[in-house]
């Protein structure tokens, strides 16, 4: 596991081991946690915190290494000033969550002076980010009230949308899902928002999810959604798009081959790390399926939680975010050019980026510290 984190490319790309690994453990409030930092080569590193049941310390940990390596390159790729870095809070948010156990979270996240910046991600929410801000000034997502930007699922989703349409003019010519049909896996914090939008365009639009609430409360919105009993259902379906917008690993060798035989041209959703090994990237494309990147798209939630640290503007962040739609289309033109899939491509792009600038720690700063 040593090597897992501390392991370098050959090219010394910055940021392809892992930088620093907190073990959290507060005895009193019970929070166990984990945070990574990956790398901050463009800057301190930002990223959601986690809270999830896990099986053992060590899938914990696994998920922490992978999640903050694709802030890395989520924020990198979003042209932001940022490194990546991610949280996870070990248990079930729905027993153990308590004031006094984000406090101590909180605490921690603050004795790291800034390296680490925190916001939501799956079992953390808006409220919750309010709590651990009473312990440190290195959290974003909160709620509006408090001056913060509040549900980043909204900008998360916009942004999945703008790829999605990126990926309807790479594949058919016309920027618009109107027509196409599409699956979401995972209709909760980001997919409900995702549905909406390709409603309004026009979409044929499929969902599943394991909550009968987010279903229901999809239904009560778009009635004209349909509904199947779960994803094993959904990509036996008949789609244009599929979306997997719930937890990652969604893009195994079944899937894929049950998406390339009933010919879906576009994967593009929500979820992180859809990707479930090496190698999958290579047989979406050899199938003819064209994949966007997850953190390329997914890339929206992030831009507006940075957008709250000098002050939060909604049309700012938003605007900032409607650029993924170039940035997806230029993944998909050098993906072509090089003979590469679009996730090799984004993958360089965004290494490209942090050794640029991290080279430019050699310049000296009057008045700085050479670091």
């Amino acid at each position: 596991m040593l090597g897992r984190i501390f392991g370098t490319a050959q090219d010394g790309t910055p940021g392809d081991g892992h930088e620093q690994v907190v073990l959290c453990h507060d005895r009193t409030s019970g929070l166990k946690a984990i945070i990574a930092i990956h790398s901050t080569a463009l800057g301190p590193a930002l990223g959601g915190t986690r809270f999830h049941r896990y099986a053992t310390e060590e899938e914990a940990l696994e998920d922490a290494l992978r999640l903050s390596r694709g802030m890395s390159y989520k924020n990198a790729l979003a042209g932001l000033d940022l490194g990546g870095g991610k949280a996870v809070i070990i248990g079930d948010p729905g027993e153990v969550k308590t004031e006094a156990l984000l406090r101590a979270y909180g605490r921690f996240v603050q004795s790291l002076r800034g390296r680490y910046i925190t916001a939501c991600d799956v079992g953390t929410y808006v409220q919750d980010m309010d709590v651990v801000a009473r312990e440190t000034e290195f959290v974003t997502g909160r709620s509006p009230e408090n001056g913060g930007a509040g549900d980043s699922s909204i900008l998360t989703a916009f942004g999945v949308f703008q790829g999605m349409r990126a990926s309807a003019q790479a594949r058919w010519g016309q920027p618009t899902l109107r027509g196409k049909r599409v699956g979401v896996a995972g209709v909760g914090k980001v997919g409900h928002y995702l549905v909406g939008h390709l409603v309004a365009d026009g979409a044929q639009v499929v969902v599943t999810d394991v909550s009968e609430a987010a279903v229901n409360r999809v239904r009560a919105a778009h009635p004209e959604v349909e509904v199947v009993a779960d994803t094993a259902a959904l990509i036996q379906a008949e789609l244009d798009v599929y979306a997997p917008c719930a937890l990652g690993g969604a893009l195994d060798d079944l899937t894929v081959a049950a998406l390339g035989a009933r010919g879906t041209a576009v994967v593009c959703g929500a979820a992180n790390n859809q990707l479930a090994h090496t190698g999958v990237e290579k047989d979406l494309a050899d199938r003819g399926i064209l994949y966007a990147p997850d953190y390329l798209v997914n890339s929206g939630g992030v831009i507006q939680v940075a957008d709250e640290i000098d002050g939060f503007n909604f049309e700012r962040a938003k605007n900032k975010a409607t650029k993924i739609f170039d940035t997806t289309l230029e993944i998909f033109t050098r993906a072509a050019a090089d003979g590469v899939p679009p996730a090799v491509a984004a993958d360089r792009l965004a290494e490209k980026r942090m050794r640029e600038i991290s080279a430019l720690r050699s310049v000296l700063l009057p008045g700085a510290r050479r670091s």
